[in-house]
């Protein structure tokens, strides 16, 4: 399964098959996938949590050791919790966000759903999410998980990503090819 996908392969991809496996087998793959999601959250938003995933400085037993904590403040048990330790314990952390990134992939395709990454320049509203949600679904066929990023720097409009097809309707791009086309004019 692993090799089926470009993006489910590696080190990352060979922990987050497993991973899958094992949470299909326990039937669990969406408290897991819900749990990974959380644990992926707070090292976006806590430099130092990212700084003990990434850094070879700490050893594994201090990184276990915090990692531990992390999850009991967490509220992260099970499958989850016991996975991210056999990670840490392997010198693997670093993998982490990759591995999570992976893993839902597997999810995705299991579940027949497609996964868009959006960009916009601030937060949309509950109903222009389910807006965009519908019209993946129109073009995509498949139910669509989004992951959305604000951008304040793209001024307006979007950047959808789905799989290898990009969509960029954002107005930084149409200012900036404008200011191409007027270089080459003058």
């Amino acid at each position: 399964m692993a090799d089926e996908n470009p993006n489910v392969s590696g080190v990352a991809g060979r922990y987050a098959t497993a991973l899958f496996e094992l949470a299909r087998d326990e039937k669990s793959v969406d408290t897991v996938k819900a749990d990974l999601d959380v644990f992926d959250r707070m090292i976006a938003e806590n430099a130092d949590l990212a700084r003990l995933v990434r850094s070879p400085v700490f050893t594994a037993d201090e990184q276990l050791k915090a990692v531990s904590a992390v999850l009991d403040k967490a509220g992260i048990g099970g499958t989850s919790a016991k996975f991210l330790k056999v990670l840490t314990a392997n010198r693997r952390l670093f993998t982490v966000r990759d591995v999570i990134r992976a893993f839902g992939v597997l999810v995705a395709r299991f579940k027949g759903e497609a996964t868009a990454e959006v960009t916009v320049a601030e937060q949309l509203s509950d109903k222009n999410l389910e807006a965009l949600k519908s019209a993946l679904k129109s073009v995509t066929g498949k139910d669509v998980d989004l992951k959305v990023k604000v951008d304040p720097a793209i001024i307006g409009g979007l950047v959808v990503k789905v799989g290898s097809r990009m969509v960029d309707s954002s107005l930084r791009t149409k200012l900036n090819s404008i200011k191409h086309a007027m270089k080459e004019a003058g």
